[in-house]
């Protein structure tokens, strides 16, 4: 976490959450998002009770079905209260993971609350098109709005900023729709203000703009939570940040199989490969093995589990087969690579036995490429067999058994 990041977390953050700084800790992380919750109810909660009484009074849809949507998101932040206490349950038989996932379910009842409420507001607003009723204008009404505006936008800060602090895509989720409030209550007051100087009735067509703001928002939170529960390909970011902090320790000589598992905000699990010397005592490299796990757990809280794999680097024949192989494939295709690189010598073949990466760019299909490179090695000499597997979106094909 950035300086930058703690010192800006907010003074709420600061007065209320003891030990803030420590975000690896589930109870701290709670408190984060049960502050959140509590702060967006009170402040939804009472706007909604100054519009429903504005918009009553003035006869405007517009305001009226902004004042629901304030008190959708009051539900809404009652739901991500129950989230983050509930996220916090250690894993039991039933869930040996946790319970973290249960933040992107709640987001999706978020999601699903605020399309309703938009679906609700677009009858109301489209019923007020064909019948318009004339609104009251009054100075109230506009201060109202402008005071919505303003706490709608700190409460979007607020909430972007926590967000981002604990990493919690459910608060990101409430930011963006507290940013999505502060377009539609500024669509309102427009209409309002247009109508009141020039004598056109635009409250139904500004309540279907906000409908259209809210669905909008409902769909962008559905879309992003529905993609954590189905599971989404880790970030470059966190590639970056697991293969950096690897490559920093001594006696690593290369890492690749990457493979991510998120089970919900600081849940996160990953397997690989790194390569280490094949000379190198095997209690050392299992020593080393064993440092970087321990101090990816403490330092990032990702869970790592590491498969060894030892790297001949003194055998000129072996060095010269894989330079060979190396070339052979980046001839089929520059954007293929290999590793994991051995040979096997038995008593009819001598098996070069390595894997492929393909990458988005390949558009050669996966047989393509192996039949390629085995016809390739053989018209070098007949005894070489290529027992290949490809690596491909965190999937390993092998192309056949391996040859005794």
């Amino acid at each position: 976490m950035k300086k930058t990041e703690k010192a800006n977390v907010g003074f709420l953050v600061k007065v209320f959450i003891k030990n803030h700084d420590n975000i690896n800790d589930g109870n701290v992380r709670e408190k984060c998002g049960s502050l959140s919750s509590y702060v967006g109810i009170a402040t939804n909660f009472i706007l909604f009770v100054i519009k429903i009484i504005v918009g009553t009074l003035a006869g405007s849809v517009a305001i009226a079905g902004d004042a629901f949507n304030n008190l959708s998101d009051a539900g809404s932040s009652i739901i991500s209260l129950f989230s983050f206490k509930m996220s916090t349950k250690p894993a039991d038989k039933n869930h040996p993971f946790g319970h973290a996932r249960i933040e992107y379910i709640s987001s999706s009842l978020v999601a699903v609350v605020i399309l309703f409420i938009g679906f609700e507001l677009l009858k109301s607003s489209i019923e007020k098109i064909l019948n318009p009723i004339a609104i009251t204008f009054s100075a109230i009404m506009v201060i109202a709005l402008v005071v919505s505006i303003i706490l709608k936008l700190w409460l979007y800060y607020f909430n972007k900023r926590l967000g981002a602090y604990i990493d919690s895509i459910l608060m990101e989720a409430t930011a963006a729709d507290s940013l999505s409030d502060v377009l539609a209550t500024s669509a309102v007051l427009l209409s309002i203000i247009i109508s009141y100087f020039t004598g056109v009735n635009l409250d139904g067509y500004m309540g279907v703009i906000v409908s259209a703001f809210i669905m909008y928002s409902g769909i962008k939170v559905l879309k992003e939570t529905i993609n954590n529960i189905m599971g989404r390909a880790p970030s470059k970011e966190l590639i970056n940040k697991i293969e950096s902090f690897i490559q920093g320790y001594e006696g690593v000589m290369g890492i690749h199989d990457l493979v991510v598992h998120d089970y919900g905000p600081q849940h996160c699990f990953a397997s690989l490969h790194v390569e280490v010397d094949a000379n190198a005592d095997i209690l050392e490299s299992h020593d080393l093995i064993d440092n970087i796990e321990r101090d990816m757990l403490i330092d990032h809280g990702i869970h790592l589990v590491i498969h060894l794999d030892p790297i001949v680097t003194d055998d000129p024949f072996v060095k010269e087969m894989k330079d060979l192989t190396k070339k052979i494939v980046s001839e089929i295709d520059r954007s293929l690579s290999i590793h994991d690189f051995r040979i096997v010598k038995g008593k009819a073949h001598k098996n070069l036995i390595f894997d492929v990466l393909m990458t988005e760019q390949c558009k050669l299909k996966e047989k393509t490429i192996q039949d390629e490179i085995i016809k390739r090695i053989k018209e070098i000499d007949m005894e070489l067999y290529a027992v290949i597997t490809i690596d491909r979106s965190f999937v390993s094909t092998p192309s056949k058994k391996l040859i005794k």
